[in-house]
């Protein structure tokens, strides 16, 4: 599973120099990606950079689990009951529907929800710096952070798994 660290940039260039001291040190394009203010991301970050801007994926894979496991209890309970007269594939069935509505329900609320990097360094973006974010394994990190801080970069406090890797 990959770990995301969050790092700060004055400005285009210094981030730009961050994200080229990263690929050196190994981490793949794929994994390098900027926040910024609207209207810097507009004008001047590719969009291959850009991260989303909402909680849709992290709360629909939420929904999805917290969704599937009420739904499979739920049903694994109507087996139980006999005058019900469900079987275990009605269980699953259920189980299912859950996970489906968990998942629809959850994207739907986290479509609106700001993602969480940018809510919880807003003021670092609305004061016109530039986050740098690094995902990768543990290991690659560790060796990698110092890189990137030469490079002009600022870690920020934020340590989190990344929601699809």
């Amino acid at each position: 599973m990959k770990t995301r660290h969050v790092f700060s940039t004055p400005d285009l260039a210094t981030a730009r120099a961050a994200m080229d001291a990263a690929r050196r040190a190994g981490v793949p394009d794929d994994d390098l990606l900027l926040v910024a203010r609207s209207d810097i991301e507009l004008e001047a970050i590719p969009d291959r950079y850009k991260e989303a801007d909402t909680d849709l994926m992290p709360a629909a894979l939420r929904g999805a689990g917290y969704g599937g496991a009420t739904g499979l209890l739920a049903g694994l309970v109507a087996v139980v009951v006999a005058p019900v007269g469900l079987t275990l594939a009605g269980a699953a069935a259920i189980g299912l529907a859950g996970a489906m509505v968990g998942c629809w329900a959850s994207a739907l609320t986290g479509s609106s929800l700001p993602d969480p990097i940018r809510r919880r360094f807003h003021d670092e973006i609305e004061a016109g710096r530039i986050l740098v974010i690094v995902d990768g394994d543990k290991a690659m990190l560790d060796g990698v952070t110092q890189v990137i801080e030469a490079s002009g970069a600022t870690i920020l406090p934020f340590e989190a798994a990344k929601a699809l890797s």
